[in-house]
């Protein structure tokens, strides 16, 4: 699947009602972490919601950061892609934080969940290629 496809796919899974965001990147992204898709919506259930109560961060955030902690099995490096995937959607988007990203608090989203879900998508993509050496 390219690139592109996968961001889409991330994209629509979230628009479909079926998975939070935290599933919609990291049930995308199953296959490149080695397990099925049953298996992977039931480890990211609890992280859609600012990490289920709108105070923490991105479920998209948090299911890209499952997905490379599959893929790398090394917590140093899981990190520090982690990181550069954080400060890329911090910088494109305002904040991480789901409650702001939302705009609870003020009534002026910075950014939509399939949006937030689609750029997370997109940054794991760019540390994916990083850690096949693309």
């Amino acid at each position: 699947m390219t690139e592109n496809n996968r961001i889409e796919e991330a994209r629509n899974r979230k628009g479909c009602g079926r998975f939070n965001c935290a599933q919609s990147v990291a049930c995308t992204y199953c296959d490149i972490a080695g397990t099925d898709e049953e298996t992977m919506a039931a480890a990211a259930a609890a992280f859609g919601t600012g990490m289920g109560n709108l105070e923490g961060t991105c479920g998209a955030l948090v299911g890209t950061g499952i997905i490379l902690g599959m893929r790398t099995a090394d917590r140093v490096k899981a990190r520090a892609h982690m990181k550069n995937i954080m400060d890329r959607f911090k910088e494109r988007n305002g904040s991480t934080i789901c409650r702001e990203l939302k705009g609870i608090d003020t009534g002026r989203p910075l950014r939509a969940c399939n949006d937030c879900v689609a750029d997370a998508a997109e940054f794991l993509e760019m540390e994916l290629n990083k850690i096949e050496g693309v």
